[in-house]
C-alpha cells in the first residue's frame, strides 16, 4: 500500500514539474525567409571536363590507397562519365552514380541529407533520389548546377575528399 501512494505521489509530482516547464519551440517549425539550395541549372558538364574531374578524382584516390568508383552526371542526373578502379567492391558502382545523381538533382551535397537525418528528419529517407551519405557533390560552373560527381569505396569522409579533388579540377 505504501508502495503505491509513493508512486502515485511520485506521478502528481512530475507531472507538475512538467506542466510548469515552458514549452521549447521546435526549431524545425521555422520557416526560412527564402528557398534554400535555389540554384538554376546551367549547361550541362562536357565529356572532356568530366573525364579531368574523374582524373583528379582517381588521382586523389591512388595518392591515399583507396579504390574507388567515381560518376559524373549532367545537370539533371544522367550518366556523363564514369570509371571504377581496379579491386572497388562492387556495391560502390550504383552507390557512386546515386551520389552524382542525387548531388545534381537535389543541387545540394549528399551530406546536407546524411546531416538532416542525423538531427531526426527521418523523413529525407523516403525523398526517392536522394542518397543521404557523404560523397556527392554538385558541379557549380558560373553559380549553375551544370552536374554532379559522386565517390564511392572508401569511408564517406574520403569519398568526399576523393569527390572534391574531382569539383577542384573542374572550377580550375
Amino acid at each position: 500500500m505504501k508502495r503505491l501512494l509513493f508512486a502515485a505521489v511520485t506521478a502528481t509530482l512530475a507531472a507538475g514539474a512538467a506542466a510548469q516547464q515552458p514549452a521549447q519551440p521546435n526549431p524545425r517549425d521555422a520557416v526560412p525567409d527564402k528557398m534554400p539550395f535555389d540554384l538554376p541549372y546551367g549547361s550541362p558538364i562536357s565529356l572532356d571536363r568530366a573525364q579531368a574531374a574523374i582524373n583528379a578524382a582517381v588521382a586523389e584516390s591512388k595518392k591515399n590507397g583507396w579504390r574507388m568508383a567515381v560518376s559524373i552526371v549532367d545537370n539533371h542526373g544522367f550518366p556523363i562519365y564514369f570509371e571504377r578502379m581496379d579491386d572497388t567492391q562492387t556495391a560502390s558502382i550504383d552507390i557512386a552514380v546515386d551520389k552524382a545523381k542525387a548531388a545534381a538533382m537535389f543541387r545540394r551535397p549528399t551530406k546536407a541529407f546524411e546531416d538532416g537525418i542525423a538531427k531526426g528528419r527521418t523523413a529525407l529517407l523516403g525523398l526517392r533520389g536522394a542518397t543521404p551519405i557523404e560523397g556527392g557533390l554538385p558541379i557549380m560552373v558560373g553559380g549553375k548546377v551544370v552536374g554532379g560527381v559522386g565517390v564511392s569505396g572508401a569511408n564517406a569522409d574520403q569519398d568526399a575528399a576523393a569527390a572534391m579533388a574531382g569539383l577542384k579540377m573542374i572550377q580550375q
